[in-house]
Parts: C-alpha cells; sequence; structure tokens
C-alpha cells in the first residue's frame, strides 16, 4: 500500500527503466496509445535526450518508487507553434486512483509553463474514460473529435482532441480571434 507523501521531479536518464514499465502497462492495456511495441529503457533515455530542456518529462513518486509520469513533446515544427506541447501521461496499474496523475500533470504543468510553453494537447481514446476524467479534473477543454484518427491491431479508433492553455494564453481577455460560442448561434432576422 502506497502511504507517504507523493513528491514530483524532473525526470532523469537514471528513471528510465521505471517510465518503461509504466509506459509498457498502457500499451499492453491497449486504451492509451497507439503504439503496439514495448519500450526499453534506451527507448526512454532517448526520448528524454530528444525532448532536451524546452519539453519537459516529470516523474511522481511515493514510497522511493515512481508511480507516474508525464512529458511535453514537439507538437509541430513550424516556429509559430514553438510554444505548444503535445503531452502523455502514464499512472502505474498500483497507483491508479491514488491522484497520482492529477499531481504529476499539474507539475508537468508549471514546468511547462516555466519553460515557455503556452498551450498542452493530445489526443485521446473516447474508452480512456480515466484519462478524460483526468483532463476534465485539470481544466483541459474537449476541442473535438477526430473520426478513424489511426488503426489499432486493425481496428479503427476515434481520438477525443484535448488542449489546456498556460501562462498568459490562460488569462482572460481580448483574444483577437472569433467568439466560438457566437459561432453556433444563428445571426439575428435569418432564418
Amino acid at each position: 500500500m502506497l502511504t507517504k507523501r507523493m513528491t514530483t521531479r524532473l525526470a532523469r536518464r537514471e528513471d528510465a527503466a521505471a517510465i518503461a514499465e509504466i509506459y509498457n502497462q498502457g500499451i499492453e492495456e491497449r486504451i492509451a496509445t497507439f503504439e503496439t511495441e514495448p519500450r526499453h529503457p534506451e527507448d526512454i533515455v532517448a526520448a528524454l535526450d530528444e525532448r532536451g530542456k524546452h519539453f519537459p518529462t516529470v516523474v511522481a513518486e511515493r514510497d522511493g518508487r515512481i508511480v507516474a509520469w508525464a512529458s511535453a513533446s514537439l507538437y509541430r515544427s513550424r516556429p509559430c507553434y514553438a510554444g505548444i506541447g503535445e503531452y502523455s501521461v502514464y499512472v502505474h496499474r498500483e497507483a491508479r486512483g491514488s491522484g497520482a496523475g492529477k499531481v504529476v500533470l499539474e507539475a508537468l504543468f508549471r514546468e511547462s509553463e516555466a519553460r515557455g510553453l503556452w498551450k498542452l494537447v493530445s489526443r485521446i481514446f473516447p474508452e480512456n474514460v480515466a484519462s478524460l476524467a483526468l483532463c476534465r479534473a485539470t481544466g483541459f477543454r474537449e476541442v473535438g473529435v477526430y473520426r478513424r484518427h489511426a488503426k489499432l491491431d486493425g481496428v479503427w479508433k476515434d481520438c477525443v482532441i484535448v488542449e489546456k492553455l498556460l501562462g498568459e494564453a490562460a488569462q482572460p481577455g481580448d483574444t483577437g480571434t472569433t467568439d466560438l460560442d457566437q459561432l453556433d448561434q444563428e445571426p439575428e432576422g435569418k432564418v
């Protein structure tokens, strides 16, 4: 049983085996990722190196053991998207329902904002109700659904698109864009 307070920190290369173990649980369960091949610690080290300092990976520890991790990675290579990260979050089976996902995701928000990211986005399978609930609990907005986005084990999968604004982008004020709520309304006087 997990008893001590949870702490978070930036991931280190020596965390690769624990991160791979948790990620492989998600791959095996087939409701969190299109990936089908297990990851090895060397794959995780390469991913950490590739993300560098701009895109953080955070781990949550309890009782000296990594129980969850979250990371941001490159969304698109165009310079205008430099402040957007595509995020992932995975929680060890034994730690699910303990708040580890929320703790590690909130740490990722802080680390991402500190590095100049203004938005995190992801795609989540509709049947992954735990991830969707976590997104709602941490302030993500569901943008829409990609229909038949890709196949997993030969079966088409939809993906719910989510986004969370960070820092200055999350502050209310003039965005210089159309009020999206008004797009759903009929213009006055027209049928």
